[in-house]
């Protein structure tokens, strides 16, 4: 399992009292599979994330990450972690104004400790991977964006990370390149073996996912697989299909 969250408790100071954003959750994402988490705003999807990402260090409960249990890890470690196996897409892409596309990934994989040479190369084989590969030397004022949001994807597997944190990743696009860039993130799920969480408002895009996990006022209502997908004997995630 490259991502298990057990028994998950997440509050936050609220007057004279504490407001609870994540109530004793448990989540798992096998790799190779995208898991969508759904909820009405303010149900506590986003603060998941972000314990998931341990960007956030939660009340109770163990965050483990390819193996790795994150509790009682100094500030250090968890970046350190981050950066060689947790990969992060946010609402927007925040792209550097004054670096190319391929620049934006190169950037990752030089804090990632790779050789530029490489990263180079690396940076142009995930944004053709994107559908990118013709505007690798464009700046984000040169791109579309539905371009500026692949370009952030393409950036989060910059380090071949084991775990893949999406946030609403399509708020700011239409129906259809919203669609597009979700079937983009599923199908480099399964192609890279990631284990993907993909927090999203849009029922729509339920169809490319493997599970769906409903939260509401901080708890995990239900979690139920979509589609049984069946994983190739060679597969980094082999186990069988997923079940219901």
């Amino acid at each position: 399992m490259s991502l298990q969250l057990t028994d998950v408790t997440l509050t936050f100071p609220d007057g004279a009292s504490r407001l609870t954003a994540v109530d004793r959750v448990s989540l798992s994402a096998p790799p190779g599979t995208l898991t969508a988490v759904v909820g009405p705003s303010g149900s506590g999807k986003s603060s998941l994330l972000a314990v998931a990402a341990t960007l956030i260090t939660p009340d109770s409960g163990r965050v483990v990450i390819a193996g790795t249990d994150t509790s009682g890890m100094k500030r250090s470690q968890l970046a350190a972690l981050r950066r060689s196996t947790v990969g992060m897409v946010f609402q927007h892409a925040n792209l550097l104004p004054s670096l190319t596309a391929a620049e934006q990934l190169q950037v990752m994989a030089l804090l990632g400790g790779r050789h530029a040479r490489r990263a180079r190369s690396r940076a142009l084989e995930l944004l053709d991977a994107v559908g990118l590969a013709a505007e690798a030397d464009r700046r984000p004022h040169q791109l579309s964006g539905g371009q500026r949001q692949r370009v952030n994807i393409a950036r989060a597997l910059m380090n071949d990370p084991a775990v893949l944190l999406v946030d609403e990743p399509t708020s700011a696009l239409d129906q259809q390149r919203g669609a597009a860039i979700v079937e983009l993130i599923a199908g480099l799920t399964r192609q890279r073996a990631t284990a993907t969480v993909l927090v999203t408002h849009d029922q729509s895009h339920l169809a490319a996912a493997d599970r769906v996990a409903r939260v509401l006022d901080g708890r995990l209502t239900l979690q139920h697989d979509t589609v049984q997908r069946s994983i190739p004997a060679d597969h980094p995630g082999r186990g069988g299909t997923l079940s219901t």
